[in-house]
């Protein structure tokens, strides 16, 4: 194939690895459950003896982010998702219902396409093969072309666990010459039965498009609300933990905070002491001006980078310790960039009067990204029910956007794929999980007697209608009314009473049709 041009000899591939990860789904879909679990185990360990390798790998191909932050990521997709899972029912019996007599068998759909951002390339790549294998999966991934060869290498680290414990060749495929045209291939081919796409708004939309089942994100503009019962000190610790890890390349990460007028000065005082410089509104243009793009896309090249490189390039002096970049806003939408998304080491920031100003404003926060995530800091449990209804898929309480928001902080599931309902364009609202890949079959026993079953309803009144109705058909009805109709009126007194006759006429038709 040397003669042949790049991208068909990347299609051909992609239609090579679909057609072996459709013939490893077929021999997976009959594994035991101790079988998988034994490929599972094998697949978490590897994946944490090169969670640090991976994690080197990654910043150095693409630059963003921190290299202990990635490999806690891949530490989390890995040997802490294992954990999480390792009981989950996915073969067989779900569970069973004795009364009603039903019970849910799970069936895998197949193969399925991973699509993996750049952001998190290595941790998307475990995370994705884990809950794969745990619900009796294969899969095929394609990589973002700025993040090809460390993606690469992880699908390499769990295809060989996989395959070692005893998996299927071509259970866990991945894209060496990634390409639109690859991409669009494994979207829209056969083989494929459910694509999972994480990544930007683009990719997820054409996933959506390509006439099939798809599980998408979308993007990410997380509130963070410090409430005024708020534990202060420790609200903006965490705070700046989540903004801080991988240098804010998590969607779920806070992109604004939201304080009050009675704990401003708190709030501000102590954002400073942990490291939050707050720029001028020059400093602030500058900045906005390296970040973004044609509007409000954020600039891939100032993803996930520390505060000195952006400092750095927007030519401005920040103190020796920063840890985050802070603008004050003082609205949402278009002259106001810091109010959308921002994958990077810079935070807006609002001061509000009350609650319901508060309110309000996370409300037009999350318009940039709906469906996704919001976090509250408080004391008081009635408030978080108030915000529990703003349009956020999780509404995280005393933690951190980064950490709460795929599970690692919180009970939520482990996961790199956060859904963002129907709002924001997903299939789901969850944190996507082994469930979402099976088929879920429900086996239901008779209970009743379908010879019998309309004679033996007792809430049924048909016999009961029947007899107390006296109406003509609906034939003789209507001769009956063509009849009066052409008759002469007598009278006014007879005209008053043909249109009360023609009133309860019409009312019997009424009821005949409703009868029949």
């Amino acid at each position: 194939m040397e003669n042949f041009d790049y991208d068909l000899r990347s299609i051909q591939e992609a239609r090579d690895l679909a057609r072996c990860g459709e013939a490893a789904a077929k021999k997976i879909a009959g594994y035991t459950a101790e079988q998988i679990d034994a490929i599972l185990r094998s697949m978490a360990k590897a994946g944490e003896e090169h969670s640090l390798c991976l994690a080197q790998m990654a910043v150095e191909e693409t630059g963003f982010g921190k290299v202990m932050d990635k490999a806690y990521k891949n530490h989390a997709a890995s040997t802490l998702l294992y954990e999480e899972i390792k009981d989950m029912k996915t073969r067989g019996i779900l569970c069973e219902d004795t009364v009603k007599q039903t019970f849910d068998v799970a069936e895998p759909v197949g193969l399925v396409m991973g699509i993996v951002p750049s952001t998190n390339p290595t941790s998307t790549v475990f995370f994705k093969s884990m809950i794969a294998i745990k619900s009796g999966n294969a899969i095929v991934f394609s990589p973002h072309p700025s993040a090809a060869k460390c993606t690469q290498k992880a699908a390499e680290v769990m295809r060989e666990a996989a395959m070692a414990a005893g998996a299927p060749e071509g259970i866990i495929g991945c894209v060496t010459m990634p390409s639109m045209g690859s991409t669009n291939e494994l979207m829209k081919c056969k083989e494929v039965s459910l694509i999972i796409a994480t990544g930007g708004p683009g990719m997820v939309k054409a996933a959506y498009s390509a006439g099939k089942p798809a599980i998408g994100v979308g993007a990410g503009n997380s509130p963070a609300y410090i409430e005024k019962t708020a534990d202060v000190k420790h609200a903006v610790r965490t705070i700046m933990a989540s903004k801080t890890f991988d240098y804010g390349t998590i969607c779920a990460s806070e992109q604004s905070i939201i304080c009050e007028e009675s704990n401003h000065a708190e709030v501000v005082a102590e954002l400073k002491s942990q490291g939050g410089y707050f720029m001028t509104k020059e400093e602030t243009d500058k900045v906005c001006s390296l970040l973004f793009k044609n509007g409000h896309n954020m600039n891939a090249k100032f993803v996930g980078r520390s505060p000195e490189v952006i400092a750095a390039a927007a030519g401005i002096t920040i103190p020796e310790g920063t840890r985050v970049l802070i603008g004050k806003q003082e609205g949402v939408g278009e002259g106001y960039p810091l109010s959308y998304e921002k994958l990077t080491t810079v935070l807006g920031f609002y001061t509000v009067k009350d609650w319901e100003e508060a309110c309000g404003l996370s409300y037009r926060l999350l318009q940039n990204g709906i469906g996704h995530t919001m976090s509250i800091h408080t004391q008081d449990r009635d408030m978080v029910l108030k915000f529990a209804a703003k349009p956020a898929s999780r509404i995280l309480v005393n933690t951190g956007g980064s950490q709460g928001g795929t599970g690692i902080s919180t009970g939520l599931p482990i996961a790199f794929t956060l859904g963002c309902g129907t709002c924001g364009g997903s299939s789901v609202s969850e944190n996507v999980s082994p469930k979402h890949l099976l088929n879920v079959k429900t086996v239901a026993f008779g209970l009743k007697d379908c010879a019998t079953i309309v004679d033996d309803d007792p809430t049924f009144m048909w016999k009961e209608k029947t007899q107390a109705s006296s109406c003509l058909s609906p034939a003789e009805l209507v001769a009956s009314f063509e009849k009066k109709e052409s008759a002469p009126a007598a009278s006014c007194q007879s005209n008053c009473d043909d249109n009360d006759k023609l009133a309860a006429l019409v009312k019997e038709i009424v009821l005949a049709m409703k009868g029949q």
